[in-house]
């Protein structure tokens, strides 16, 4: 009777759930963590509606870990400010492989479109005004980086047709803001497919561009 007592007790002792481990996060994953925490709350709520409580929350941890890794909330924002202009400004630079002018319009028209799609969250960061300085600057300072790679093309163009091509930064902006401005209204909208944006942004550029008169004139009242 007494074995048989013991054999229960053994048994209900051995059907008790076994607790699990939590693995725990390397600093490099729990960085990663933050990060990717960190840039959805911002794409969300922009730098003042986030805190550092909301972050740490998300993660499961306390604040000071946050501040261990960047040393606050403007710290884990630049970080994720820098990463998405690098990765904004490599897609549009490497897409630039083709050697007709308007096929490397449409081929940086599309990067910048890509990149909307593929990196919505961080478009949206980027594209709010930042409180605080990147190292790699600001969306404008972005654009006028991906519009000098573009400035490059334009100058041989402008040579071959015997334009001015001191003129050629000046179009460069134009047209870089141009694309970047429509990229930012079909963020939102998300019509008509990527495309077809593309194509009518390479239409009003090119032909654009195609019909230039070498020294343009104003028609209206006003010359100065």
């Amino acid at each position: 009777m007494i074995d048989a007592v013991a054999t229960d007790s053994s048994s209900i002792s051995n059907d008790k759930p076994r607790r699990t481990r939590r693995t725990r996060m390397t600093g490099a994953e729990r960085r990663q963590q933050l990060l990717e925490i960190g840039r959805t709350l911002f794409a969300a709520k922009g730098f003042e509606g986030t805190s550092v409580e909301e972050i740490a929350a998300k993660a499961g941890v306390s604040k000071p870990v946050v501040y261990e890794h960047f040393g606050g909330k403007e710290g884990l924002y630049a970080v994720v400010v820098d990463r998405e202009m690098r990765r904004l400004l490599d897609m549009v630079t490497g897409s630039l492989t083709a050697g007709h002018p308007r096929e490397l319009l449409e081929q940086a028209a599309f990067a910048l479109l890509d990149y909307i799609e593929e990196s919505t969250d961080g478009f949206r960061i980027l594209v709010r005004d930042s409180p605080i300085p990147q190292s790699t600057g600001s969306f404008a300072s972005l654009i006028s980086d991906i519009a000098t790679q573009v400035e490059d093309i334009l100058g041989r163009e402008f040579k071959s047709r015997g334009f001015d091509p001191k003129l050629a930064p000046l179009y460069a902006q134009a047209l870089v803001g141009m694309v970047a401005l429509t990229g930012q209204w079909w963020l939102e909208v998300r019509r008509p497919k990527k495309s077809e944006v593309a194509a009518h942004l390479v239409n009003l550029a090119w032909h654009g561009l195609d019909g230039l008169e070498a020294k343009p004139r104003l028609i209206g009242h006003r010359r100065n």
